[in-house]
């Protein structure tokens, strides 16, 4: 979930520096564009534009949060598979101790029952 986060944050991020960037030196409407040229799309198309143009970046966003999430889970996945339960490795020592001889069977099956539950 943090990398999610993290990632969310890189892109809201690069959104900001893209938007910074097609502004051009002289602000929004300044530099290369005169008032009135593309440089104001949004505010020029009235509030249909402004809401057009927002939901296109949201739907951007989640398509790629999305996309990173499917990415994630698919590497998981191809992952080799581990044991289940967290308490695994005690069951394993637990066993590895019986087998060599230092516990007897009524304590491997009592401690067995304890790491069970």
């Amino acid at each position: 979930m943090g990398a999610i986060l993290i990632i969310s944050i890189l892109l809201v991020s690069l959104g900001g520096a893209f938007v910074a960037l097609a502004q051009g030196p002289g602000g929004p409407g300044g530099g290369f564009m005169g008032p009135g040229m593309m440089g104001s799309w949004g505010m020029s198309m009235g509030w249909p534009g402004m809401i057009f143009m927002w939901l296109f970046w949201v739907l951007i966003i989640v398509g790629l949060i999305l996309l990173i999430r499917w990415l994630l889970q698919s590497i998981r996945e191809s992952r080799p598979a581990t044991r289940a339960s967290p308490g695994s490795r005690a069951l394993d020592i637990l066993a590895e101790r019986y087998a060599r001889g230092e516990i007897d069977r009524e304590e491997y099956e009592q401690k067995k029952q304890d790491l069970m539950v």
